[in-house]
C-alpha cells in the first residue's frame, strides 16, 4: 500500500525527505612511476653557501715603483751624508780623536770624504737591491748578507790603514753606523714601493 501524496498546499506540514548523500569516491592511488610537477616535488635540502676567496692580484707591470724608490734611495742618501757629517763633528772636533779615511776622491776634506762614500755607497747599494728585486728569488735575503759583509768589511778597515787604535775604531764606528742606516732605510723603501700583489722574501 503507497503513501498518498498531499496536495501542494498541504506538503509543508510534512516533513521534508532527503534523499540519502552517495559515499565519497574513493582517493586515487599514486602512481609510482608517474612524473610529478614541481610544484609538489619534494623540498630539495639548501646547500650551505661557500664564501668565495678572493684572489690576489698579479702584478702586471714591474714590481717596484720606480719612481717613488729612487727617491727613497735619493733620502737614504742624505741621510748617510749628515752621519757621516755629525760623525766627523762628534769625534774629530768635540772628541778630539782624529779620523782616518781612504779619501780616493781626493776631497782633501775628512767630513767631505765620508759625505761622499755614504752618498755613493747609498746610490749603490739601492741600485744593487733594486738589480736583485727584478732578477732573484729571496732577495732580502741575498741583500742582507751583502750589506752585512759589506759593513764588516768597512768597519774593519781602518784598522789597517793606522797604528793608532782610538782612531780606526772611531772610524770603524761611523763606518758602521753608516752602513746600517743604509741597510735599514733601503729595506723599508722597497716595503713601500712595492706593486699590490707582489711577495718579496
Amino acid at each position: 500500500m503507497s503513501t498518498p501524496t498531499p496536495p501542494p498546499e498541504r506538503q509543508s506540514a510534512y516533513p521534508h525527505q532527503t534523499p540519502p548523500t552517495p559515499p565519497p569516491p574513493p582517493a586515487p592511488v599514486a602512481d609510482p612511476t608517474m612524473v610529478y610537477p614541481a610544484a609538489v616535488q619534494p623540498a630539495q635540502p639548501v646547500q650551505p653557501v661557500v664564501p668565495v676567496q678572493p684572489v690576489a692580484a698579479v702584478p702586471s707591470g714591474p714590481s717596484v715603483d720606480a719612481g717613488r724608490y729612487w727617491a727613497g734611495v735619493v733620502a737614504t742618501a742624505l741621510v748617510t751624508a749628515l752621519i757621516g757629517l755629525v760623525g766627523v763633528l762628534i769625534v774629530d772636533q768635540i772628541l778630539d780623536i782624529e779620523l782616518v779615511v781612504k779619501d780616493i776622491f781626493g776631497t782633501e776634506s775628512t767630513g767631505a770624504a765620508f759625505v761622499v762614500g755614504g752618498v755613493l755607497s747609498s746610490v749603490l747599494a739601492g741600485g744593487l737591491l733594486h738589480v736583485l728585486v727584478l732578477s732573484t728569488p729571496k732577495p732580502r735575503a741575498f741583500f742582507g748578507w751583502i750589506m752585512f759583509l759589506a759593513t764588516l768589511t768597512a768597519a774593519l778597515l781602518p784598522l789597517t790603514w793606522t797604528d793608532v787604535l782610538e782612531s780606526s775604531i772611531a772610524s770603524g764606528l761611523v763606518n758602521a753606523v753608516i752602513g746600517i742606516a743604509i741597510w735599514t732605510l733601503l729595506l723599508g723603501v722597497l716595503s713601500r714601493t712595492l706593486r699590490p700583489g707582489t711577495l718579496v722574501d
